[in-house]
């Protein structure tokens, strides 16, 4: 099995069909210096899954659970992105990062490869950056010598694109319950 530094360092070519639409899409290692632009649209992309989950938990648990989602979300974006035993990608149109996603090798099992997070400016949303990310992703794993790929989201409306998307790139939907109950 390869190490993960010869997955993590080899470059990839732009993809041969050129774009998904009218907009070129490079996708390549992510820099350090892409960081502020990736927090910035991971924010703004992730505004209505937020508001859904708000809806789905109602204030008081909602509030509970992420009383600053904005701030805590940056941090999530920002430790992913910065995460040495993160392989992170980067979606480029137009001359700037339009995407991310952050993947972690061996992760839950040996052999097993996760999109541990993953994001689409919503200016450049319904383009295929999503799906050329989750494709660029699971080959990295291949290479990388994973034999499973696992995905996860939520199950609430404001996840829904994210869920319509795995499962068309092929991911099976294992659902799993959670039910929240505040005390007091």
């Amino acid at each position: 099995m390869p190490t993960r530094d010869t997955c993590a360092v080899r470059p990839e070519p732009v993809d041969p069909r050129g774009t998904m639409t009218d907009d070129a899409i490079q996708i390549r290692e992510f820099r350090e210096e892409d960081l502020d632009a990736v927090v910035a649209f991971s924010l703004r992309a992730w505004e209505p899954v937020f508001e859904s989950l708000r809806e789905v938990l109602g204030d008081k648990i909602f509030l509970r659970l992420h009383p600053d989602w904005r701030s805590n979300q940056a941090e999530a974006v920002k430790s992913s992105c910065l995460n040495e035993q993160r392989d992170v990608f980067v979606a480029v149109a137009d001359g700037k990062p339009v995407g991310f996603a952050a993947v972690a090798l061996n992760a839950f099992h040996e052999g097993m490869g996760v999109i541990e997070i993953i994001g689409v400016d919503p200016d450049y949303q319904r383009r295929g950056i999503s799906s050329r990310l989750t494709e660029h992703a699971t080959e990295h794993m291949q290479r990388c010598g994973m034999d499973i790929a696992v995905v996860e989201t939520g199950g609430d409306p404001g996840h829904a694109p994210a869920r319509a998307a795995y499962e068309a790139a092929g991911f099976t939907l294992l659902p799993i319950a959670r039910y929240f109950r505040l005390l007091g």
